[in-house]
């Protein structure tokens, strides 16, 4: 029967390729989306990841459906590029809400049956810039940032409960997120990455699903880069 994952911001982008990923390989896959409309051939739930109260109507929904939550993938963000001087409260505070405020509830619930199962895989979508920085995404970065430091420490905390918990650093990566930049600046971007070249999603989600999987049963608190090199050094 496979296992209940659930991707959130599932239905675009990286998301969506993980997702069909895991799906590819016979797991239950379920996915939160915030607007618009759930992925063809994928169970999707309507969820903020702002509010707790849809994170666990979200959850209440995935394991009606599906059963208890046995991978989780946090996914789900936000990018409001400024630089500081011209960032306001709102820019800085709504991107630490959803990016990591939000991996906070969902992890949180999550973790209520992989405990009582004292089994389970995390695995938290950060950032290259999170380790590097990037001038116009201090709010960005500071939350991918923020996401090693927590997944780090549930790795200490969930170990011995037999639950992984891993952080995947994606680069550049051809997006939705990044067709808004111009051409030049994914051109500059790009001469700074060894493989010159953007990633595609589908680059990502393997390495999503093998982390998840039973082959890596024995790696937990790792930050594994997908980022064609740019991020080395750090």
């Amino acid at each position: 029967m496979g296992r209940s994952v659930l991707i959130t911001g599932g239905n675009r982008g990286i998301g969506l390729s993980i997702a069909h990923e895991f799906a590819a390989a016979g797991d239950r896959v379920a996915v939160t989306y915030r607007s618009g409309e759930p992925p063809e051939g994928l169970f999707g739930v309507r969820c903020d990841v702002t509010k707790a109260a849809d994170v666990e109507r979200a959850f209440a929904e995935v394991e009606a459906e599906h059963g208890p939550v046995e991978v989780v993938v946090a996914n789900a963000g936000i990018t409001r590029d400024k630089l500081l001087l011209r960032m306001d409260e709102d820019d800085f505070g709504a991107v630490l809400e959803t990016n990591l405020g939000g991996v906070f509830r969902v992890v949180k619930r999550a973790c209520r049956g992989m405990l009582r199962a004292r089994s389970g895989r995390i695995v938290l979508i950060s950032s290259v810039v999170g380790m590097s920085g990037e001038a116009g995404q201090c709010n960005y970065a500071a939350a991918k940032a923020g996401l090693v430091g927590f997944g780090r420490s549930l790795a200490r905390e969930l170990g011995s409960r037999g639950i992984t918990v891993n952080i995947v650093a994606p680069g550049i990566v051809a997006t939705d997120m990044t067709a808004v930049l111009s051409k030049e600046r994914r051109d500059e971007i790009c001469g700074h990455v060894p493989l010159r070249r953007m990633a595609e999603p589908g680059e990502i989600a393997p390495v999503v699903r093998f982390v998840a999987s039973p082959e890596a049963a024995y790696i937990t608190g790792a930050v594994i880069p997908v980022d064609g090199g740019l991020g080395m050094g750090h």
